[in-house]
């Protein structure tokens, strides 16, 4: 995935400020896509140059001025082929990149106190981070009433769903590791 079709499946919903843009987005998707507030601009300014989006500029009398994003025709065809390849984005939701599981593959060079701290603090943030999808889901109903559709809102429950998921298998490996750490310290 990359931040612009996020952005244009946003879109794709309903017409949004810059603004409420970040908000959906940090809201719904940074669960699994994080997002600074200045890469979601620079990125609608790239989409609007491309035609993938348009904006209007609203004068506001007692607020600073802002500007309405909508997807265009050409926006929503990208953002249809984009969905369209779905096979292709298989094989990359199955490479791991993670450079904690690098520092935990040579943690033998460490004491196993500093591994059992490491995969404690791992296993806390997965928990905290499980419980923040609370978030996700207050989302999912807001913007459910919002584009009325139930059946594009179940996508975003699968999605949270996976999150979830994630987290928990976390917290499983987590435990397990703790676990095999634990049973070599007391042998020693």
């Amino acid at each position: 995935m990359s931040l612009k079709h996020g952005l244009l499946g946003l879109l794709n919903y309903s017409s949004m400020t810059g603004y409420e843009l970040d908000k959906a987005f940090n809201a719904s998707l940074s669960f699994f896509w994080q997002a600074k507030t200045s890469q979601i601009y620079r990125e609608l300014d790239a989409m609007e140059t491309k035609g993938w989006l348009s904006s209007q500029r609203i004068i506001q009398s007692e607020k600073p001025n802002k500007r309405m994003y909508t997807i265009t025709d050409s926006g929503k065809k990208e953002l249809a082929n984009w969905l369209s390849l779905g096979e292709a984005h298989i094989s990359d939701a199955m490479r791991v990149k993670s450079a904690f599981l690098m520092r935990i593959f040579f943690s033998g060079e460490t004491t196993t106190q500093q591994s059992l701290e490491l995969l404690r603090k791992y296993r806390e943030k997965c928990l905290e981070a499980g419980q923040g999808l609370g978030e996700a889901h207050n989302a999912i109903s807001e913007y459910d009433e919002m584009v009325c559709d139930e059946r594009k809102s179940i996508y975003w429950k699968i999605a949270v769903l996976y999150g979830e998921s994630y987290y928990e298998a976390g917290v499983n490996w987590a435990d397990k590791a703790i676990a095999l750490l634990e049973k070599e310290a007391q042998m020693k």
